[in-house]
């Protein structure tokens, strides 16, 4: 889980820094397992969102407002009533656990000082929102656990709050090298597993990073490290945690292809491409959004890509009928040959014979023709040629319709290419259009063609040359034809659907190696075959580049050109736009 007790570390660290002394003016809770504190501070308000969701939870600062329902829930009402207009005097986080503690003095109703504890356990499906009084027994929480939901611990009022049992994790603040180093090679897995399993806090990403901060490869097994190893894993550990106690917290999110893969409150410096923020909650508040946007472009498509795929499904099953009525044209040859071989040799037959036997001609063999005793020789030759020309029909009917649905097949899955790396509403547009153009979907009456202004992705090299990415065939096209010059660059994977990417030269004479193979990296990764781990691509000068008329949109032909076979890892090439 991305939302690991580090980063945990750095919410705490900014929530005491902006909130403490601050009032609680307003308790909203906008859904049922979300909460929404506004907060009154000299220096103006803040809001803090808490959200136990199994699916999601979080906790951050935030400048975006949600509606609340017109009847508050009683958890609402309960914090309502004990916190409303309560002063925050602590904000804590135990150890490195996903729980975060904020203190609250308040007036009870007989106007003595009172102090209780909100606390905030950020644990996947376990996540709560749990109130507690001074002496930490429950009062309520948003979630009720029972014993009959969790055999370790209830979360009822009136019980004692705990945290639960961290299935005996170490506290990576206080470890020392010896219990380190025992505790990992107890464990017979690979090194990041060991990392994350043994010590509580520390997620799969930050294991995988202080593995590379350490110059140790994360699978390797944990039986396999030598003293040096262990040494230099700890010194990256112990990095880690100066950093967590002085609070140097460096929040930045990890990008590949443009979309957000991994966050961090420390440098993520296994990846090429992070961008850095100031606060942990404008990440949180960025790196979900993003993610939901992703999201919402996958649902958004999903009406397109069932059309894609049943088309697409409806066309193979045609092609491999075509292709198995292919292999029945095959005798059409024998059918001739026994034809002519009858109308030369058919004097020599009996009447009434069921075979004659005859030389070959063609091959100086001998073979057998089987003969339907009922007809002459004349006519059984007559009968072999016109099985001969009805195949010789078939097959040359078949030869144009199976080219014809190879090409709808090859333009339907670079379409399904095109839906796999959109990135946002105006790419599923052209997307769209495309289809309809191509009969897939009805265009609606009085509607013309839209096409939206979506742009190919822009990236650039480590030499500074600048290479573009198509999104889908329209794009494709328009780079090809109508951007990329005769001398500039052009790639893509090899027979199979993804992008065109150009590479201009911009006066230069000729490209840096480098520049070749991430261009051809930029290849790999936006065509079918990104998850391969090496994808052969044609490399060859725009001028080389043909469309033929009438081809489909992205279609091209090149006759001419070079080839490597290389990754899809693009985490080192910075991306401009899209």
């Amino acid at each position: 889980m991305a939302f690991d007790g580090v980063t945990i570390a750095n919410v705490v660290s900014e929530l005491k820094r902006e909130l403490i002394g601050g009032r609680l003016v307003k308790i909203a809770q906008p859904e049922e397992d979300e909460l929404l504190l506004t907060v009154k501070l000299p220096a103006g308000q803040r809001k803090l969102l808490i959200s136990a969701g199994a699916s999601l939870p979080l906790i951050y600062l935030t400048e975006t407002g949600k509606p609340s329902p017109m009847t508050a829930p009683n958890f609402c009402m309960l914090l309502r009533k004990h916190l409303q207009n309560g002063r925050i005097i602590d904000i804590s986080q135990p150890g490195l656990e996903r729980i975060v503690r904020i203190l609250i003095e308040h007036l009870d109703e007989m106007g003595d000082l009172r102090r209780k504890t909100l606390v905030v356990e950020i644990m996947g499906k376990h996540s709560n929102i749990i109130f507690c009084d001074e002496d930490d027994v429950i009062i309520d929480s948003i979630k009720r656990i029972s014993a009959a939901v969790s055999s370790l611990r209830e979360v009822l009022p009136g019980k004692p709050y705990f945290v639960a049992g961290t299935q005996d994790k170490l506290d990576a603040l206080t470890v020392d090298f010896d219990a380190f180093r025992q505790a990992v090679s107890s464990r017979p897995q690979p090194v990041f597993k060991a990392l994350y399993g043994c010590f509580t806090g520390i997620s799969p990403v930050l294991a995988q990073e202080l593995c590379h901060e350490a110059g140790l490869d994360g699978d390797l097994p944990s039986a396999a490290l030598d003293a040096p190893a262990y040494q230099a894993l700890f010194k990256a550990l112990s990095d880690m945690v100066n950093a967590i106690l002085e609070e140097r917290f460096t929040p930045n999110i990890a990008y590949t292809g443009g979309r957000p893969v991994e966050f961090c409150a420390l440098p993520l410096k296994m990846y090429d491409h992070t961008v850095p923020f100031e606060t942990m909650s404008g990440l949180l508040e960025t790196y979900y959004a993003e993610k939901e946007a992703i999201t919402r472009i996958r649902q958004k498509s999903a009406d397109l890509r069932h059309i894609v795929q049943t088309a697409l499904e409806r066309s193979v099953r045609k092609y491999d009928l075509q292709l198995k009525q292919m292999q029945d044209t095959e005798k059409r040859d024998t059918w001739r040959i026994y034809g002519e071989l009858l109308n030369t040799y058919g004097y020599g037959a009996e009447p009434g014979a069921k075979s004659l036997e005859a030389l070959n001609y063609y091959t100086n063999e001998t073979v057998s023709i089987p003969l339907d005793p009922t007809l002459s020789t004349t006519e059984n030759a007559t009968r072999y040629f016109e099985k001969y020309n009805k195949l010789k029909r078939t097959y040359e009917a078949l030869s144009q319709l199976t080219i014809e649905v190879k090409s709808e097949i090859d333009h339907l899955e670079s379409i399904a290419n095109s839906l796999d790396i959109a990135l946002r509403e105006e790419d599923l547009n052209e997307i769209r259009e495309e289809l309809t153009e191509s009969g897939y979907i009805r265009r609606k009456s009085g509607s013309g063609k839209k096409r939206a202004a979506s742009r190919p992705l822009h990236y650039i090299s480590s030499d500074g040359f600048h290479m573009y990415v198509g999104k889908n065939n329209f794009q494709n096209d328009e780079l090809t034809f109508k951007i990329a010059t005769g001398n500039d660059w052009w790639f893509h994977a090899k027979k199979i659907p993804g992008s065109h990417v150009i590479v201009r030269l911009e006066g230069a004479e000729e490209l840096p190696d480098r520049t070749f193979e991430e261009a051809a990296r930029l290849a790999a990764y936006y065509s079918k075959g990104r998850a391969q781990e090496k994808v052969e691509i044609d490399y060859v000068q725009k001028k080389h580049v043909k469309k033929p008329a009438g081809a489909k949109p992205g279609f091209v032909v090149y006759y001419t050109n070079f080839s490597m076979s290389i990754g899809s890892d693009i985490s080192g090439i910075r991306l401009v736009s899209d």
